[in-house]
């Protein structure tokens, strides 16, 4: 014990203080760092069931097309098959310029990749700059 009365714990001095604005930094970069991972694996999650509903889809919808054509060929062989060929050609080309403009549109409306990070970090920027009126 002191004589003199004297507190030996001291007030936290300038290392204590950048120790823990260091520690609160590094924080804030591993939450930003998982988001981004979760971010990333939704988005992969995404493309793989997407490609692999869309390859199942192209392939059953491309025989289903075939024995469309063939049936409708055989049926009307023997009085108007030119008819039917070009009426055949001409549905598939509606639906083919349906299907790129559907596609075109869909990949137009898309949400932009790690819009929540980019978020999340523009609001901490804003956050250490002082800027209340952005978060």
């Amino acid at each position: 014990m002191s004589s003199r009365g004297e507190d030996n714990t001291s007030p936290p001095g300038l290392i204590d203080s950048l120790r823990r604005l260091l520690a609160t930094v590094v924080a804030l970069l591993q939450v930003r760092a998982d988001l981004l991972v979760t971010e990333l694996e939704e988005q992969l999650h995404r493309l793989a069931g997407v490609l692999l509903w869309g390859a199942i889809a192209l392939f059953c919808g491309t025989l289903t097309v075939l024995m469309l054509a063939f049936t409708v060929m055989v049926v009307f062989w023997d009085e108007h098959r030119v008819l039917a060929a070009a009426l055949l050609t001409g549905g598939f080309a509606v639906v083919f310029v349906a299907a790129l403009w559907s596609l075109r549109r869909r990949l137009a409306a898309r949400p932009r990749v790690l819009s929540a990070t980019l978020g999340e970090l523009q609001s901490d920027v804003a956050a250490l700059r002082g800027d209340s009126a952005q978060r």
